[in-house]
């Protein structure tokens, strides 16, 4: 698109008010704590250690609302000192301008390249440096940095004794992960009564696996609830699909697709009430009509071969789950399979060369992450010496909102610049007016400071240009409880609010990581995963023996990871003011339903893979070493803009047919259906589409 409408549609999703939950207790918690924090400063240090102190509580309830699985108390303990820590250096340097630069860019740095760990790292360090630029403007001594820092440390550690003497929903990031992921096998359960061949959405399962990642601590107190039940969910999907299927399941129409949907809509019902009951941690509330269906003999009577085994084996995996939500299940295994131990998460000390092999992972042309943390750190620097240039004094005004605002993609970077102004604007004009008409004293400033906060923490979650009205009245408050005159610090902080916006925009625009010319490198990598996938199921047929379903579950996650990357890049693409290169938005489209086709036929025979002591099928062996082989090549062929051929697949197959039915007509029947999914690939590379 162009870059009009780019900055147009930026513009309009930054200024969007979200309907989201609210979350009240919770704010009035992280308000709680800074109140604390402030009243005690304020009382027993005065209105400047009070103000720095103010941040650093503000800042740790802050990280506490981040999306990460962490345990609260850490990040906020995290939060308070690395701000400390970084008040306290930029304090030392700050006299000496050069020096105090290579330290803002060292700093926003590794700050931007903390990305690589994730969100809520990025988030964090960004925010830390952020606020760094404003807290080592108020002491006046090192004893009185140190005493600063000393207090923003203090505030973390308030807000973390805080989450553990009052509480709100233990666990209730896991809890409410696992239930969507349960939820939205309900729903798929439910679409396949419809649309034998609905497509299903991976992220619930992914969110609910990365949020079962525990610690040694974690896993001693973890719900008996919380233990177990993503697995089952995780081998729930492919034997709903695979009962549903016509190809590989029961046949269109007749008897046998009528009690197939009437299992499916008993195990939506089962699964939404294991759901609602792992949410709310309650007792689980099982639709008698439900049950009916899946005891009833008629399974027996009506189905026969594999959608009777996927009868049976769903019915198994919705006891485990009714079990499991009840807190009843003993361990994380399934009658027959392997033990599946818990996923773990490093503790704090053993992620630390966790995240610095990520960061240098980054270290390399090309990559986003990398890109990111040479825009952010140029920008702070440049802002920095405008502010310094310019005649109004308070000049980490610009830094500071350029380093909130920058995100390593387009679209947040832009609508957050719009926000972050259009939330100022309206913010400092509120605290301002009530500044003139009431004329506060250090205690009502605070008071202010204090509610400004709080409706921060409630609202946060509806949109970032709400989120940064509260802000900006919290820190006009806070700014004159400590003693800065408003008139000198409004005008000047909405004009460099702007320069600070405006020099993120315009260095992405300069140095940009677009994600349209990725576009078929994500796509081809998606291909040679699902190749894989598909490739180790038919070894794990060619020798049930000698194989493990560890291989097969590191495949699937595999190229799950790779869709997702696939889905998100085009996402960005879409909104990004880049000329298509090489791959048309009617092709990809394509080209993504062929290859969702083939992972979903790959993951209908991983359904029915044989027991260790089944009858191998040697035949199978050759088609995985021809799709491995072939997929590999049409990568390759899709990243140099070719279409790929599949006629080593195709000749297998043919080879096969010559020396004698492959015995398991599952698989032959499987290998031909993916053989069809990945010459609609091609044709859909060529354009022509499906025939």
């Amino acid at each position: 698109m162009s870059w009009l409408r780019a900055l147009k549609e930026t513009a309009r999703s930054g200024l969007t008010i979200e309907r989201q939950s609210l979350e009240p207790l919770i704010a009035l918690r992280g308000a709680a704590g800074l109140a604390l924090v402030v009243g005690l400063s304020l009382a027993f240090f005065g209105p400047v250690i009070a103000a720095g102190s103010a941040f650093g509580a503000f800042q740790a309830a802050i990280a506490t609302f981040q999306r990460s699985w962490r345990p609260r108390p850490v990040l906020a303990l995290v939060s308070g000192v690395s701000l400390a820590v970084s008040t306290f250096i930029g304090y030392l340097t700050v006299n000496h301008t050069m020096l105090f630069l290579a330290l803002l860019v060292l700093w926003t740095f590794v700050a931007g390249l903390t990305w690589a760990v994730g969100s809520t790292a990025g988030i964090i360090a960004g925010s830390n440096v952020a606020i760094m630029l404003v807290t080592i403007t108020l002491p006046t001594s090192v004893l009185d940095a140190a005493e600063h820092a000393g207090m923003m440390a203090l505030g973390g550690l308030v807000q973390a004794a805080l989450i553990v003497l009052f509480p709100v929903r233990r666990w209730g990031a896991q809890r409410d992960a696992l239930a969507d992921a349960l939820a939205a096998e309900a729903d798929y359960a439910r679409r396949l009564r419809d649309d034998p061949v609905a497509p299903f959405d991976p992220v619930p399962l992914m969110t609910a696996r990365s949020a079962a990642a525990v610690t040694p601590r974690q896993a001693r107190r973890r719900p008996a609830e919380l233990h177990g039940a993503r697995g089952v969910a995780e081998r729930l999907r492919p034997v709903l699909a695979s009962l549903a299927d016509p190809a590989l399941g029961v046949p269109p129409e007749g008897p046998e697709r009528y009690w197939a949907r009437e299992i499916l809509g008993a195990a939506g019902s089962l699964l939404d009430s294991a759901a609602d009951a792992v949410r709310h941690g309650d007792a689980v509330r099982l639709d008698e009509e439900a049950l009916s269906v899946l005891k009833s003999p008629d399974t027996e009577v009506i189905l026969v071969g594999p959608p009777r085994r996927a009868a049976e084996r769903l019915v198994s995996l919705l006891a485990d789950v009714i079990e499991i939500a009840e807190g009843t299940g003993t361990d994380d295994t399934t009658p027959g399979e392997p033990l599946v131990p818990h996923r773990r998460r490093p503790t704090l000390l053993r992620l630390v060369p966790v995240v610095y092999r990520a960061m240098r992972r980054e270290m390399r042309l090309g990559s986003t992450v990398l890109r990111h943390a040479v825009r952010v750190s140029a920008v702070a620097a440049s802002g920095y010496l405008i502010g310094l240039v310019l005649p109004f004094g308070h000049g980490y005004w610009a830094p500071m909102t350029a380093v909130m605002v920058m995100r390593p993609e387009f679209t947040q970077t832009y609508s957050r610049s719009v926000a972050r102004f259009g939330g100022t604007v309206v913010g400092v004009g509120f605290a301002t007016g009530i500044v003139q008409l009431a004329h506060p004293t250090a205690w009502p400033s605070a008071a202010l400071a204090v509610i400004s906060a709080g409706l921060m923490y409630l609202l946060m979650r509806t949109g970032y240009a709400v989120s940064q009205v509260c802000v900006s009245a919290y820190v006009v408050f806070l700014l004159g409880m400590a003693g800065d005159d408003w008139a000198q610090t409004v005008p000047e902080r909405v004009l460099l609010t702007f320069v600070g916006g405006l020099l993120a925009m315009v260095a992405y625009a300069l140095y940009p990581a677009w994600e349209t010319p990725r576009l078929r490198d994500r796509l081809a990598g998606w291909l040679v995963t699902d190749g894989r996938y598909a490739a180790t199921v038919l070894d794990r047929y060619a020798d049930p023996a000698s194989r493990s379903l560890d291989d097969v579950r590191t495949a699937l996650l595999t190229t799950r990871e790779a869709r997702v990357a696939w889905q998100e890049a085009l996402e960005t693409a879409r909104h990004e003011p880049v000329r298509h290169r090489g791959i048309s938005r009617t092709a990809a489209s394509d080209a993504e339903d062929a290859l969702a086709q083939f992972g979903r036929v790959a993951m209908l025979m991983e359904a029915h893979l044989p027991a260790v002591s089944a009858t191998p099928v040697p035949e199978a062996a050759g088609l995985a070493v021809a799709l491995r082989r072939t997929t590999e090549q049409a990568a390759k062929a899709v990243r140099e803009r070719r279409v790929p051929d599949w006629e080593p697949v195709r000749a297998e197959l043919g080879r096969r047919d010559a020396e004698g039915p492959v015995p398991d007509a599952f698989v032959r029947d499987g290998a031909l259906l993916l053989l069809d999914a990945l010459e609609d690939f091609s044709r859909a590379l060529e354009g022509t589409g499906k025939p």
